[in-house]
């Protein structure tokens, strides 16, 4: 895998740590490939992220989300896979795993669901009212001019 060096971004740029911050961090990453998973774009502000975690109860999965970062973790209790077992074939992945996925700022997690042995897990992007697209209304300068009290000059 080639490395990249963001150095002359660091240099170039001025606020935008964050965002080199994640590109180096979405290069560093060692994806495992598991448990495979979907991203889907459902609205214009609606996301779903779908795993595949057959094997998994609800109980045994966790959904958290922590400064940016949305991480679910599942870990299989110890009883539910005795090492006497012996299998002639194990096709059927249930080891422990944490995957985590970076989100945008004003995007939130909405719900999560476990059936047939997907996880869906809602966001949505809730952008503040400041930084909606908002139309300017153009006027005449003396129009938007406020009244300023005047002061009159002190005599000496």
């Amino acid at each position: 895998m080639r490395h990249f060096d963001f150095a002359p971004l660091y240099r170039s740029t001025i606020g935008f740590d964050r965002f080199a911050q994640l590109l180096d961090q979405a290069t560093a990453t060692e994806d495992t490939g598991y448990p495979p998973y979907n991203i889907e774009r459902l609205s214009e502000n609606g996301y779903r992220i779908t795993m595949a975690v057959a094997g998994f109860a609800d109980d045994e999965i966790s959904v958290e989300v922590k400064e940016g970062k949305l991480t679910v973790k599942a870990s299989k209790a110890e009883s539910e896979n005795p090492e006497s077992a012996e299998y002639l074939h194990r096709g059927i992945a249930t080891r422990s795993f944490e995957r985590r996925f970076q989100i945008a700022d004003h995007v939130e997690v909405v719900g999560a669901d476990l059936k047939d042995g997907l996880l869906h897990v809602e966001l949505q992007r809730n952008l503040p009212e400041r930084m909606k697209p908002r139309t300017i209304a153009i006027g005449r300068r003396e129009d938007n001019v406020v009244d300023t009290p005047k002061v009159e000059e002190a005599q000496v």
